[in-house]
């Protein structure tokens, strides 16, 4: 059984389906931020893969092909964004300003933190593109010298959460305003945001795209300043 799955190609597609299926009728059915679908679908495989005793390569064989989803998905953020391009317009200076104050917010908390529990530089560096989507990160983390796969598992983390606790953060700090979620889970939780913002209205959904790409050069800018600092 387990030699089949090994060489199977199809795999990895099917059980991370599968998972991602189940977080999202879990998610339905008890309608609970602890049953985020992608969170569900990684401990799902986690467990398939350790009680069936297949190793990562050969889950990734097959897996490897939904990331090649992941352009065009993003690709795609673009549509609401076009659909809100006349209030884009209108609120540049509080949608830019947004933007840049959260990604400086993710550098120093990260610094700060950093400096609080004594890291390594290594360590450190590996922590500060956390707030953007994983194709940047994992180049900005590279270039700085930082432990690659280890920012993915942070940046996924940080994702995983952002869409977790969007409402209620919203809720206890009463923010009501469309653009200001969407800037913000764009800017603190890239993709996995958005997803949520997208969620939550269209004027979201388009801030939040542009956020992601916004914080994204943002980051790349700024973290070669920021990494000197420690």
């Amino acid at each position: 059984m387990r030699e089949i799955l090994c060489v199977s190609s199809y795999f990895g597609v099917q059980i991370s389906l599968i998972g991602y299926g189940l977080g999202v009728v879990l998610k339905r059915k008890f309608k609970i931020a602890l049953f985020n679908p992608l969170l569900v679908s990684i401990i799902f495989v986690i467990a398939a893969l350790g009680l069936l005793g297949v190793d990562y390569e050969s889950y990734n064989n097959g897996a490897k092909y939904l990331s090649y989803l992941l352009t065009p998905a993003t690709v795609c953020l673009a549509i609401p964004l076009y659909q809100q391009l006349e209030l884009l317009k209108g609120n540049y200076k509080a949608i830019l300003g947004g933007i840049v104050s959260g990604a400086l917010a993710s550098f120093v908390s990260v610094f700060a933190l950093s400096k609080l529990f004594n890291l390594t530089h290594e360590q450190y560096v590996t922590l500060l593109p956390k707030s953007i989507t994983t194709a940047i990160g994992m180049g900005v983390s590279q270039e700085l010298g930082g432990i690659v796969t280890i920012t993915v598992a942070v940046i996924i983390i940080t994702g995983v959460l952002g869409n977790m606790m969007a409402e209620f953060v919203c809720r206890v700090f009463r923010i009501r305003e469309p653009i200001a979620k969407g800037i913000a889970l764009g800017t603190s939780s890239h993709a996995v945001g958005t997803v949520k913002a997208m969620e939550m209205g269209g004027v979201e959904g388009a801030m939040s795209s542009l956020a992601i790409a916004m914080t994204g050069l943002v980051t790349v800018l700024g973290a070669s300043f920021f990494a000197n600092l420690m």
